[in-house]
């Protein structure tokens, strides 16, 4: 007898940022993406008109996974946004480095960010 799967949708409650960076221009976000990437590949993420970069606290003590579990909270350590009011698939920036974006604009919680992103702008 096969037990049956259940499945339960149950996003995060609350996403607290630690650093917050905004840049004026897609292309000096690209840059700073290039930069802080050493070399390797990375790219950008994009919704509602902004696009944006962000680095996770990982759940990796007994603290951080306590506050992901139990409370549904997330942190991101360091999070740097710049307008682009147009999605494109990828910035190309002056040293001749292409960027790729991605579109999260189908995601609830990654739209919300962007909103709010778009509020600290004005």
């Amino acid at each position: 007898m096969e037990e049956e799967v259940k499945i339960r949708y149950e996003p995060f409650k609350e996403l607290v940022i630690m650093q917050c960076t905004r840049f004026s221009t897609i292309e000096e976000l690209a840059r700073f993406t290039a930069i802080i990437a050493g070399g390797k590949p990375s790219g950008l993420y994009w919704a509602e008109g902004v696009a944006f970069l962000y680095f996770p606290l990982t759940a990796t003590t007994d603290a951080a996974a306590k506050e992901l579990i139990e409370n549904r909270r997330v942190y991101w350590t360091f999070l740097s946004y710049a307008p682009m009011p147009t999605y494109k698939p990828q910035v190309e920036i002056k040293e001749k480095i292409i960027i790729p974006v991605i579109n999260l604009s189908s995601n609830k919680f990654f739209k919300k960010v962007a909103q709010w992103l778009k509020e600290q702008i004005k």
